[in-house]
């Protein structure tokens, strides 16, 4: 007799899927922070101020945190393979139409697609890591999956900045479209569907929205979520777009130096992601980890804008710090996942990633909107020129924003480390 029973892809094979999900995120994390350094260009080909630019760059977060239930509800039914791979050709895609934008409207649209595409990157990374891996490596993978998310923010700051200097940014989003459709090809050879039975209770009449309806009644969740919001918000504000232009003017630094410093803000993410993973998976603990980080990622962002007299070197360890400290949210998808259950687990982590990456379309045109009102008129090439005190002003809702995380942790209930199903 034949076992009916579908065989199970090799672990190199699951690693590799996993991994190029994983890669799917640094992608999209480099067009996140991209057009931090193409600021004055794009400016100057679409005529556009703070706000507005602010907003072209948050139409990526419109799209990308407004679709995170959805993806969530279609990661649950159709799992990771076809989805992930129609993603990253759509992200792809995006980039080509944002290369051919000659004004605002189709560039928004580019944005737009790009945001959608790559909406997928992050929950599919942690979806193929709850399907395929043990529950108590999923912290682990969760923060491996954010360095490398952060290992791309580093590649869309300086090295991305000196490509745009030599060659011009729309070649070099023209680059950023062919990675994209290659990443396509790669994850509809590799990754592979669970192929294993429907979980019993769906399979007893839980319906496609079932675990959305789970996940929206669970108050752990959106705890969660605005933990992972907090911290988040200010590397997207500040490391997505406002922290290069900040630091030309502050330190007098020509653009491709400046995004090197602000990148520092990643170096400390990258290495912070997968320690507070394997620290929180290691003490089977959550809580103390997410208030230990929420505090430092306070004190680093208020220090990288408000100390007086910082040199270079004392401005990279602060935004070392404030990366380090943010990066603890990674821990936030491991409580909502451990207050839901299984067959709910796409869904919980789309609310979830919906929050983190809808702070950065809350705050990175609030910023621009706060520059505004602050700006003095100056101009250089066709490019606003804020002053260091518009700057600083803008910049206080940063670390307001911090603070709000820490006192959230207050209110989290400490999971252990448990499934759903064990802890019950």
């Amino acid at each position: 007799m034949t076992s009916s029973a579908p065989a199970v892809p090799r672990t190199a094979l699951l690693g590799l899927g996993w991994l190029l999900c994983a890669v799917f995120f640094l992608y999209a994390f480099v067009q996140r922070v991209a057009p931090s350094v193409m600021v004055d260009d794009l400016m100057r080909d679409f005529a556009v101020g703070g706000a507005l630019l602010g907003n072209l760059s948050a139409f990526y977060y419109y799209a990308y945190a407004g679709s995170q239930i959805p993806v969530g509800v279609l990661m649950d039914r159709f799992g990771p393979r076809r989805l992930v791979t129609i993603a990253a050709a759509l992200a792809g895609a995006g980039s080509l139409v944002f290369v051919m934008a000659d004004g605002l409207w189709l560039a928004s649209v580019g944005r737009l697609m790009i945001g959608f595409g790559c909406a997928f990157s992050f929950v599919g990374a942690l979806n193929y890591a709850a399907l395929w891996f043990a529950p108590n490596r999923f912290a682990t993978l969760s923060g491996w999956a954010q360095m490398l998310g952060v290992a791309g923010g580093i590649l869309g700051q300086a090295p991305l900045g000196y490509l745009v200097e030599s060659v011009g940014w729309r070649p070099a989003v023209a680059g950023l479209a062919a990675f994209g459709l290659a990443l396509a090809v790669a994850t509809g050879l590799v990754l592979r569907d669970r192929p294993r039975p429907v979980p019993a209770a769906s399979a007893n009449g839980l319906r496609l929205l079932s675990g959305l309806k789970r996940a929206a009644a669970t108050g752990q969740v959106w705890l969660a979520a605005g933990f992972g919001m907090a911290m988040t918000g200010s590397m997207l504000a500040f490391g997505g777009l406002w922290g290069v232009p900040y630091v030309e003017q502050a330190y007098d630094l020509p653009k491709a130096e400046a995004a090197a410093l602000v990148s520092i803000l990643f170096v400390g993410w990258g290495v912070g992601a997968p320690l507070w993973g394997f620290l929180s998976d290691r003490w089977s603990r959550r809580r103390p980890f997410m208030a230990i980080g929420g505090v430092l990622a306070t004190a680093g962002i208020a220090g990288a804008v408000y100390l007086p007299g910082l040199d270079t070197v004392s401005l990279a360890a602060v935004l070392c710090v404030q990366g380090f400290g943010s990066s603890s949210m990674v821990l936030c998808f491991a409580v909502a996942r451990e207050n839901t259950p299984a067959w709910s687990a796409g869904v919980t982590l789309g609310i979830v990633n919906g929050f983190v990456v809808g702070s950065g379309a809350v705050l990175q045109p609030l910023v621009g909107w706060l520059l505004d009102l602050g700006w003095e008129g100056s101009m250089v090439a066709g490019a606003r020129i804020y002053s260091l005190a518009a700057y600083q002003g803008a910049f206080l809702i940063l670390p307001v924003t911090c603070a709000w995380g820490v006192l959230i942790t207050l209110f989290l209930r400490e999971t252990g480390a448990r499934p759903f199903e064990e802890a019950r």
